[in-house]
């Protein structure tokens, strides 16, 4: 009865990765079975604001697991910035993992732009890593940044370099 109750804990989330889940929002409901399911560690990308009711660095930490929060919000916080300290949080993992946010979205957007960015995946590639992790809506804002950084990689004079950071 606890294994199954563990394991659907994990349900409603992807696994990208050996030791790692990722997904949508999490109460502090969740946290026993998730813990009971093995994850050790949270990394949470949403922004104190958007759960005021809902301490989760506290009850994470209570819970026994560690937790690092990257509040990343929404499309204007799909930066190098912050792919470089997602990246950064990855690196440290320790134990098995939950990386989430509202929906997943944010997260498969980071971990596409990572891909790219981080590990030269081409586009598509980058953008099949991405929903894996859970990239839904902001595929377009991914794929309009990978555009706008091959643009500028490639732009020659000053007129080129501000089509470029116009989005063309």
């Amino acid at each position: 009865m606890e294994e199954a109750v563990a394991a659907s804990a994990l349900e409603g989330f992807a696994n990208p990765a050996e030791g790692i889940h990722s997904g949508g929002r999490i109460s502090a409901a969740d946290l026993p079975a998730l813990g009971a399911a093995g994850v050790r560690h949270v990394i949470d990308l949403t922004a104190d604001g958007e759960t005021p009711d809902f301490d989760e660095a506290a009850a994470v930490r209570a819970a026994g697991m560690r937790y690092d929060n990257l509040p990343v919000r929404g499309a204007e916080g799909l930066t190098r910035e912050n792919v470089v300290a997602f990246d950064r949080l990855l690196e440290g993992i320790d134990g098995p993992t939950l990386v989430h946010c509202a929906s997943g979205n944010r997260v498969g957007a980071l971990a596409a732009l990572r891909a790219a960015w981080l590990d030269g995946a081409d586009d598509e590639a980058a953008v099949a890593e991405g929903r894996r992790w859970g990239l839904r809506g902001l595929e377009g804002e991914v794929r309009g940044r990978l555009q706008r950084e091959r643009c500028l990689a490639t732009a020659r004079g000053e007129e080129a370099l501000a089509r470029c950071a116009a989005g063309g």
